[in-house]
C-alpha cells in the first residue's frame, strides 16, 4: 500500500473513532434523559443498585471535564441524595441542593450554567416527603428562624396554591416544586432553549417511605 493510501486509511479510521466517541458521549434527548432517571429510580426501589463503586467510577472519569445528562434541584435533606435515588454514577448528574429545593439567585445561576454550558437536556426539581423547610413555613417562621431567607420564597410559592386538607403538607411540597419549575422556565437563558425543545424542565416528588420518585404534572 502506498504512503498516500496509508495516510488516507489512517485519516478515515481516525474520523470514525472520533465520530463514535462523539456519538457515545452525545447528550440524550430530554425524554431519554427522564427515562434514564426513572429507570435508575426503579433500581433503587427494588434494591438493585447498579452503581456500587463510586471510587472506581471517579478514577475512570476525566478530571478536565464533566458531561452530566441531567440537572437535579433537590433539597439539602440528608435523606435525599440524588445520585443514590436515581442510581446514577459520578459525572452523570449536576446537582444543586438547598433547604426546600427553592430557586434563588445562586440556584438559578447554577442551573443556567448547567443548561447553557454543560448542555444538560433535562432539569428536574425534586421535592420530597416530610420536607422540613416546607413544614416549618406552614408552622410559622418563628419555629425555625435559621430559614429566614428560605421562608419568603416558599411563602410566595404557596400564596396561589391550595395546600389544605388531609395531605396539606404533601400539597404544599408539590406547590413549592411547581413554583421552582415555573421560575426556571422563565429564565431568559433557559426559555429560548425550552422553545427549541433542547431542554425540558419538570417537577417530581420523592416518597422516602417507598423510595419512589413520581413526576408532578
Amino acid at each position: 500500500m502506498s504512503f498516500a493510501k496509508k495516510m488516507l486509511s489512517s485519516t478515515v479510521l481516525f474520523m470514525v473513532l472520533v465520530y463514535s466517541l462523539q456519538a457515545a458521549t452525545a447528550s440524550p434527548t430530554p425524554e431519554k434523559a427522564l427515562e434514564m432517571l426513572l429507570e435508575g429510580n426503579a433500581h433503587f426501589v427494588k434494591n438493585e443498585i447498579v452503581h456500587l463503586s463510586y471510587l472506581n467510577e471517579a478514577k475512570d472519569k476525566m478530571l478536565e471535564q464533566q458531561t452530566p445528562f441531567a440537572a437535579v434541584v433537590g433539597c439539602s435533606d440528608s435523606r435525599v441524595p440524588p445520585e443514590l435515588i436515581f442510581d446514577r454514577g459520578l459525572g452523570e448528574l449536576f446537582v444543586v441542593r438547598d433547604a426546600g429545593n427553592v430557586i434563588g439567585p445562586i440556584e438559578m445561576d447554577s442551573v443556567e450554567f448547567a443548561v447553557a454550558h454543560l448542555k444538560v437536556p433535562l432539569v428536574i426539581v425534586l421535592g420530597h416527603q416530610n420536607c422540613g423547610a416546607i413544614k416549618a413555613t406552614l408552622g410559622g417562621q418563628k419555629s425555625v428562624p435559621e430559614l429566614e431567607s428560605i421562608y419568603p420564597i416558599v411563602e410566595n410559592a404557596l400564596a396561589n396554591c391550595e395546600a389544605i386538607g388531609e395531605n396539606r403538607l404533601v400539597a404544599a411540597i408539590k406547590c413549592n416544586v411547581k413554583k421552582s419549575v415555573e421560575a426556571l422556565k422563565n429564565s431568559p437563558t433557559i426559555a429560548p432553549l425550552l422553545k427549541q425543545k433542547k431542554v425540558k424542565i419538570i417537577g417530581a416528588y420523592y416518597e422516602i417511605a417507598s423510595g419512589k420518585v413520581t413526576v408532578i404534572d
